[in-house]
This record gives structure tokens, C-alpha cells and sequence, in this order.
């Protein structure tokens, strides 16, 4: 898809009736870019075996949902239990793992899932594996009925089939490193991490990124990602996070490490997904036209985030375009635009134009993990000839 931009399909219904698959096959996904296999008795991933780099991504079963007793602390919502791994809770209950199949056709969009219900306590965890036809990156869509359960933290775990010395976190704008195997008291006491998209392990040649859509608290083993789902505090609200949750987190196994990978736009993508919006044919409709392809604003550069896009506040006929470095590296900014944009003066954040020796025309240079805003207006030259 163009950046920022929009891509026509024709749509179209089918005449052949759709043939569907049997509900009595083996819980298996597989595209060109992984082949995963779902244990039918635990729901748990038996496998997730990445064809292009050819390797078995998990080192024992994956997406294994663990609870733990996690209470006695002086501020209930903010503080996990430092001990809660000695406190293990029983383990999920499977109560069903079936298969949910699309079309036989190659060429069908319909996508196959594998739906797994496992129960901790009174509370039903429903969850689709889902596998696109052209992604590398395994979604685990999640529907939690009615969640009652106090003082008991669950996460999801995925043992790998590497080893790193550090794991790596989105922060907002930027990243942070964690050991994995703490030495000192003050990496003793960083057992759980807030991250933002995306926390990584990766031993240099290969990785795997966990990405998520809300949930935001992560821990990491040399050989093991661990994403936070559910908590159940009772200060100071007594009824927090009763009630229905649905969220979604992916597996992205990947060559190299999460820059080579590009796991900052994975986790963007993950959520900010595409919208298809549908035009339907109509008499009045006729005269107006798109071209089939559209881009609003192209930034360039692979490690340039788009933060802002807005409209300035002291002339209505400027906007302002705020991004960040995300990969700490320099970026070259080459704005294209097909609504002939013209890139400006380089601001601070109150819009005040500063003095800078980075911006000649269309590019500018954006420095490592920094935030920079540019005055944007439209090309009155191009417009006019």
C-alpha cells in the first residue's frame, strides 16, 4: 500500500459455491512464511516452524497461558507481587480447540483459524490463531467472557529456540535495552517492563518480536518472552478490569535484529490495521473519479515515524508535520505527497521557527531517536503551472 495513502480493488461476487473444509482436521496453519501447529489436546503451539529462514521458532510449547497469585502489595494496581512466581495458580482448562476454515480456493481471502477455550478460575479465554495468506506474523485474537477473577496475574509465555543477553522494548519515541540475565539488585528489580508495541528477543542472526495491541507490561528470560493479560487489584477500585476483554498480540519471527526486521512498523500495523472502505456503484456516482493509487505523505525514509499531522495554529493555510527517529540512526527526510506539499521552515513545539542547517528543500536530516516538526504548505508554483 502507498504510504499514508489508498489502493482501488474491484470487487466482486463469486459465482463458484464455495467449497469448505472439514471441521475434523488437524489444527494446522501454514502460508509461505510459517507452518504452525496447534496441540490438540492443551491448545497450546506445539510449533511454529519458520520456512523462509528454515527453523523451529519455539523451544518448547508456546502461547502457554499462566496464572499466579499476586496480592499483599501497598498499591494494588501499580505493584506486581515481586514473589508471584512461586505462587503458581492451576493451569488453564481446555475446554475445546477446533478448526475454522475458509475457502479450499488458493485464491480466496477467507482466512483459516484455529479457535482455542481454556478456562483460569471462572473466566473463558477464547482465542483465534490466525494466520494470513501473505503475513509472516501469527495473530492471536483473544475474548475473555466476564472476568471475575481477584488478585491473580495471568501472563502468556513463549519459549524460544535462541538465546540473547538483552531484551529490547518500544518506549514512546524510542527503545530501551533489559537485561535478561540480572546480576545487580537494581536489575533484580526490574522483573516486569512497560513497553509500548513491541518487546524483542533476538540473538544477533535471529528473532522474534511479540507485538500487542493494549497491553503494555512484558518480562523476559534469556530463552522467553512473557506478555502480561490480565490482573485482578482491588485498590483502589474494587472492580477493576471486571467484566469482557478482547485484545489482540502476534508472534513475528524474523532474520537479524528488530531494525533489520522493521518490528517498529509490524507493531504499528498491528494497531493501526488497514480500513477497506466500500464505494458502491451508483447513477450519481459516475462523475467522480479517483486515481487508482494515492499517497498523502510519504516520509522517505523507513525509520521516520509519522506522529502528527495538523493544521497550524497561527495560519490556517499551514499544517504542521511532526516525526521521530525510530531506529536509532539518521534519517533523511524526502517528503513526496500527491497533494503537492511543500516542506518548510523546521519548529519547536509552541510552532516557532528555529534557525537549522538540516533542511534544503524537499529533505531535511533527522538525527537519532529525535523528534522533529516542520512547517508544510501547499506548492503554490506546482499548483499553478
Amino acid at each position: 500500500m502507498p504510504a499514508l495513502g489508498y489502493r482501488c480493488f474491484w470487487a466482486y461476487p463469486r459465482l463458484e459455491q464455495l467449497i469448505r473444509k472439514s471441521e475434523e482436521e488437524k489444527p494446522v496453519l501454514e502460508n509461505n512464511f510459517l507452518r504452525v501447529v496447534v496441540d490438540q489436546v492443551t491448545g497450546e503451539l506445539a510449533s511454529i516452524f519458520d520456512k523462509v529462514n528454515q527453523r523451529e521458532v519455539l523451544s518448547a510449547p508456546g502461547n502457554q497461558l499462566q496464572a499466579f497469585r499476586d496480592e499483599g502489595q501497598y498499591w494494588d494496581a501499580w505493584n506486581i507481587d515481586p514473589n508471584y512466581e512461586e505462587k503458581p495458580l492451576p493451569p488453564a482448562e481446555v475446554l475445546e480447540v477446533y478448526c475454522r476454515r475458509g475457502s479450499l480456493r488458493q485464491n480466496n481471502l477467507l482466512t483459516d483459524s484455529v479457535i482455542v477455550k481454556r478456562k483460569i478460575g471462572q473466566s473463558v479465554f477464547t482465542q483465534a490463531y490466525v494466520l494470513d495468506r501473505d503475513s509472516p506474523i501469527l495473530k492471536v485474537q483473544t475474548f475473555v467472557r466476564d472476568w471475575q477473577e481477584r488478585h491473580t496475574l495471568v501472563k502468556v509465555a513463549f519459549p524460544l529456540n535462541l538465546e540473547a543477553d538483552y531484551a529490547t522494548y518500544e518506549i514512546p519515541c524510542g527503545v530501551i535495552e533489559r537485561s535478561t540475565k540480572p546480576e545487580s539488585e537494581a536489575e533484580k528489580a526490574q522483573w516486569e517492563v512497560p513497553a509500548m508495541h513491541w518487546a524483542n528477543l533476538n540473538d544477533g542472526n535471529y528473532g522474534m518480536s511479540l507485538l500487542n495491541d493494549c497491553k503494555y507490561g512484558y518480562d523476559a528470560k534469556p530463552n522467553q518472552l512473557r506478555l502480561t493479560l490480565l490482573r485482578g487489584t482491588e485498590f483502589p477500585d474494587p472492580e477493576a478490569d471486571k467484566g469482557h476483554h478482547s485484545f489482540t498480540y502476534a508472534i513475528y519471527p524474523h532474520a537479524g535484529d528488530w531494525k533489520a526486521a522493521q518490528t517498529v512498523q509490524k507493531g504499528y500495523e498491528l494497531n493501526m490495521p488497514l480500513q477497506a472502505i466500500v464505494i458502491p456503484a451508483s447513477a450519481s456516482s459516475d462523475s467522480k473519479t479517483l486515481p487508482p493509487t494515492g499517497s498523502l505523505l510519504n516520509l522517505g525514509a523507513d525509520n521516520l515515524v509519522l506522529m502528527a499531522f495538523k493544521q497550524s495554529e497561527d495560519a490556517p493555510d499551514e499544517w504542521i508535520l511532526r516525526c521521530y527517529e525510530c531506529h536509532g540512526e539518521e534519517a533523511q527526510l524526502n517528503l513526496q505527497s500527491d497533494l503537492n506539499l511543500k516542506l518548510g521552515d523546521q519548529v519547536d513545539l509552541l510552532e516557532r521557527s528555529i534557525h537549522s542547517d538540516t533542511s534544503h528543500g524537499q529533505t531535511a536530516t533527522v538525527h537519532p531517536w529525535k523528534i522533529a516538526s516542520f512547517k508544510v504548505s501547499v506548492n503554490a508554483e506546482q499548483q499553478s503551472s
